[in-house]
């Protein structure tokens, strides 16, 4: 017997952000339909000849009143059911017309983007969070004997560039010297709002509270489950599908995936390519940075093909 070809169904659903940046919109489900009364990201189900923002456009008039004036897209999100295939197409919204208000008699509410993961949403929407929550540059820092200038880069990244994901790598250093320039560079990311991760053992965030581990590829394949609790972010180093696959397997937040092209730092290795990356990105379960000679004037190039961004040293690390 063959078995049953699934129906597919294609969602587009938004994330409305405020004009400072700081809020997204979000709308309470009917408590008459699946996963009634939780919230989740304004959309719904595109007809058969919709595109996903064209779709889009008419659920937001009809849903809030409004109308996307810019929106980029944000992240896909395979789902499979028993009887259904769900795609889950998420753009972010920056610039709209109107004042959104639930019209077909739905609760909207603006909510401060750290304060998100207080509301209970569908766990399809999981991802969907880690996207809006995270930012579109995610500095790598590169490897500095000395320490004033080590932090002035740090701090020179943070203040000139405002990047706001930071993960701290310097595999030369001991471990107790890295961990002391850990906590000063935690120190710098707090001043100036921006999230440290650091790069290795799990066992570090007990001695420095950053915000989370960044695992190597390496590490990642050795581990059964989440290293850590879900009340820090863990990302990780992938290179192909299985190593995409166990990200999400253990949980991860977030991912980078490498190299996208030809490195000075790792010139015998193929590049992935922007065609491979997007087949990859596209099935991943979560937000996806691209890594491996990219520069800020990739961002826009990145988010087209499905990553939540590009992640640098060079770029970043002058």
């Amino acid at each position: 017997m063959n078995a049953m070809v699934k129906r597919r169904v294609h969602v587009a659903a938004a994330a409305i952000i405020s004009a400072d940046g700081r809020e997204v919109l979000i709308a309470r489900r009917p408590s008459n339909v699946d996963h009634g009364g939780l919230w989740e990201f304004p959309g719904g189900k595109l007809a058969p000849y919709e595109t996903g923002l064209g779709g889009l456009k008419r659920e937001l008039h009809e849903e809030l009143g409004v109308e996307i004036r810019c929106a980029q897209p944000l992240i896909r999100i395979h789902h499979e059911y028993a009887e259904k295939h769900i795609l889950l197409d998420v753009w972010q919204v920056h610039a709209f017309s109107g004042e959104p208000f639930g019209r077909e008699g739905q609760a909207v509410r603006w909510v401060p983007m750290e304060e998100l993961v207080k509301y209970p949403f569908p766990a399809a929407n999981l991802p969907i969070l880690r996207a809006v929550m995270l930012p579109t540059e995610y500095l790598i820092t590169g490897d500095e004997d000395d320490e004033n200038h080590f932090l002035e880069r740090l701090e020179r990244a943070l203040t000139e560039d405002r990047v706001k994901l930071v993960q701290y790598r310097d595999k030369a250093l001991e471990e107790a010297t890295y961990l002391a320039r850990a906590e000063k560079a935690l120190a710098l990311c707090r001043q100036h709002g921006a999230r440290l991760l650091l790069n290795g053992n799990p066992a570090l965030l007990e001695h420095v509270d950053a915000d989370g581990i960044h695992l190597t590829s390496e590490r990642l394949m050795s581990l059964e489950r989440r290293p850590i609790n879900d009340g820090k972010w863990v990302s990780a180093s992938t290179h192909d599908r299985e190593q995409l696959r166990q990200a999400g397997r253990i949980g991860c937040d977030f991912v980078t995936l490498s190299p996208l092209r030809t490195t000075p730092s790792h010139p015998q290795v193929a590049p992935i390519g922007w065609h491979e990356f997007q087949q990859l990105v596209e099935h991943a379960a979560m937000p996806v940075f691209a890594l491996g000679g990219m520069t800020r004037h990739d961002a826009d190039h990145a988010r087209g093909v499905g990553a939540q961004g590009i992640a640098s040293i060079r770029d970043f690390w002058r």
